[in-house]
């Protein structure tokens, strides 16, 4: 479903270079999940599989179409297959969270207004907030609103979900509620899901396969087990928060 090729990202202004040949495939209906820690190009590798941000160097397919290579109608088509959820969930402040929802549905869908809020109330429910509908962002707490950010990702029935750190700044007991969601979702909806974070137990929640993201490096390290069994000293010290990680 998702291929990278050699794919480098550098910023010639810095004269920095953020990864470097990373090669990784997700298969259809697979969840990838990337570690590795901040700062070192996770959420850059989200976006350019997005179509967000090109790559300096290499390709990026989207089944089997290369993305950066389309013209824009083909390149338009391609990505309404791709919903993301941003680390900060992107919503609009001055909407409700129903208008949120609806939003991307008048941008793209055709659909009419009555086909929208139906098709609104029906995402809502699925995310335990139909209750919310007429609040705003700043009323709803932070769960609540990383939940109308994956009801606004998933609302357009796209076959790849991107989540950026889904999890970020909420506690475990949430944490562990959106990644349920994330899960029983994804069963629902058929969906193959790229997803970055930094949290090892949520990350062993959401995995068939994972990756490390390190020092330039993609490494497929394999599913959780695997990945706990990997041999390779600087992962291990990851993934187990070993303080000698950093001091290296």
């Amino acid at each position: 479903m998702i291929r990278l090729e050699q794919v480098c990202v550098r910023f010639e202004k810095e004269r920095h270079t953020l990864f470097r040949n990373l090669n990784l495939e997700v298969a259809r209906g697979e969840t990838l999940v990337v570690v590795g820690p901040s700062g070192l190009g996770k959420s850059v590798l989200l976006k350019t599989i997005a179509g967000l941000m090109e790559p300096t160097e290499g390709h990026v397919f989207v089944e089997g179409q290369d993305l950066y290579k389309l013209n824009r109608g083909e390149l338009a088509q391609t990505l309404q297959k791709m919903g993301m959820l941003f680390q900060k969930n992107a919503l609009f402040d001055s909407l409700t969270v129903g208008e949120n929802l609806a939003f991307p549905l008048r941008e793209r869908s055709g659909l009419g207004e009555k086909q929208i809020q139906e098709k609104v109330d029906e995402f809502l429910e699925y995310v335990d907030l139909s209750k919310a509908k007429k609040l705003y962002p700043e009323e709803i707490s932070g769960g609540m609103q990383k939940r109308v950010g994956i009801a606004r990702a998933l609302i357009l029935n796209p076959e790849v979900i991107l989540y950026d750190d889904p999890t970020a700044g909420l506690d475990p007991i949430t944490s562990k509620i959106i990644v349920d969601l994330i899960l029983n979702l994804k069963k629902k909806f058929k969906t193959t899901v790229v997803a970055i974070t930094n949290d090892m137990n949520r990350a062993y929640q959401m995995a068939d396969q994972m990756g490390v993201l390190l020092e330039g490096e993609f490494i497929n390290t394999g599913t959780v087990d695997e990945t706990k069994k990997f041999k390779n000293k600087k992962i291990q010290q990851f993934i187990t928060g070993d303080p000698a990680f950093v001091e290296a």
